[in-house]
């Protein structure tokens, strides 16, 4: 790392970051470039540049990325219909290859040797930031200070701010005791309580949704129009990635919809507990499902739940940018052309309940279906011979006695 001139540093303008911006600075004698992203975590970007320019840096980049975000990334991941471990909807996992993406594209644009974040060296965030720019830029270096540097405490980072002359923000209030990390799909909490799994988080941690007994006694009901797998209108109002998840955030955290508390399994080998709110992508996942069990082929949509496992830890591992995903997410995609039509939902004190599926690529046949008389389209004699060829293995096991 003795070559480092410059480095394209991902930058909150939080107490971490800031920390980072000075000690990346001082320890290699550089030139720093701040990155920061607006994916849609509820707070001002601007005020970044004012940090990063009190520090003296000069190439500061802040960007709009809320639809990039939603375009690239949160919709191609429900299209999969991706849950991790059965509950985590991926919120912090979907949002690292895009800003590590973005790290390496500044890196070529400013001509420096090297990137740099703020994750710590017990997380998943790490590895996610780390596989996506190596996948993209082979030999970029990358700078993670937590791995080496003694700060390893809030107040040794206080004192270093002290030392630095580095502007701590003094916000009124209590601070929050939790680590959180927001993004237009989600907000996480983990800490404080939380690193106790027997703990109940405590009402007033929750930000996004109201508790879904304090949620409206009368049911919301919404409509989403979908094309190829996206959701392109709701209640008939055609709107861009970004203002879909954001409208979907406000109904469903209105109606006390999308909170989770999970003990997952990090990549890194260790448990973690952690609470989520994903108002949106809740309904999203719903509308979803919904709308491909009209649309698609029974065969397809059983191999795309069997796949999804898979392709849900690729995410949460942090391998967007691999072979495998990339292989995965072309038959997704290829799944989704007749996933075209409109689903009704009912929202209710934390529920999402489907009311109603209509499609012009329809695969359900009433007259097929039908308990009625269905006017010979099914001869119900057929099934006789379904049946014993399908039992014949069985009845073979049981004569034989394997059964």
């Amino acid at each position: 790392m003795s070559d480092i001139n410059k480095v394209v540093l991902a930058y909150s303008g939080g107490l971490d970051t800031s920390v980072i911006a000075k000690w990346l600075q001082q320890t290699y004698d550089c030139e720093v470039v701040t990155f920061t992203a607006d994916i849609g975590q509820g707070e001002e970007v601007e005020p970044a540049r004012l940090k990063a320019e009190a520090m003296g840096i000069k190439e500061i980049y802040i960007e709009d990325l809320r639809e990039e975000f939603v375009r690239d990334y949160v919709n191609p991941m429900f299209r999969a219909n991706a849950v991790y471990e059965g509950e985590y909807l991926l919120g912090t996992a979907i949002a690292r290859p895009l800003i590590a993406k973005r790290l390496v594209e500044i890196a070529a644009e400013t001509n420096a040797d090297a990137i740099s974040h703020g994750a710590t060296g017990k997380g998943n965030d790490q590895v996610r930031f780390e596989l996506g720019a190596y996948a993209l830029s082979p030999g970029i270096k990358v700078i993670a200070p937590w791995r080496t540097w003694d700060l390893t405490s809030r107040e040794k980072l206080l004192t270093y701010c002290a030392d630095n002359n580095i502007s701590v923000e003094k916000k009124r209030g209590t601070k929050s005791p939790y680590s959180m990390d927001a993004n237009l799909l989600h907000i996480s909490y983990e800490g404080d309580i939380l690193e106790d799994p027997g703990n109940e988080p405590e009402e007033d941690m929750w930000l996004w949704s109201v508790s879904p007994e304090a949620a409206p006694d009368v049911a919301t009901y919404i409509e989403l129009e979908y094309e190829r797998g996206d959701i392109v209108s709701i209640d008939g109002e055609k709107m861009s990635p970004a203002q879909v998840l954001a409208e979907l955030n406000r109904v469903g955290g209105a109606n006390g919809i999308g909170r989770a508390d999970i003990v997952e399994n990090r990549y890194v080998g260790m448990k973690a507990r952690g609470c989520y709110e994903t108002p949106g992508g809740t309904i999203m996942l719903k509308g979803h499902r919904a709308m491909e069990s009209l649309t698609l082929d029974r065969e397809l949509a059983h191999l795309k739940d069997e796949l999804m496992p898979r392709y849900a830890t690729l995410i949460y591992n942090g391998y967007w940018f691999s072979p495998e995903r990339y292989a995965l997410q072309t038959l997704i995609d290829e799944s989704q052309k007749f996933v075209n039509g409109k689903v009704r939902l009912k929202l209710y004190k934390g529920n999402v309940m489907v009311v109603g599926r209509e499609s012009q690529h329809s695969l359900f046949d009433e007259g097929v279906a039908t308990f009625e008389d269905d006017a010979g389209a099914y001869n119900q004699g057929d099934a006789e011979g379904f049946i014993k060829l399908n039992a014949l293995r069985l009845r073979i096991a049981a004569e034989k006695g394997r059964l």
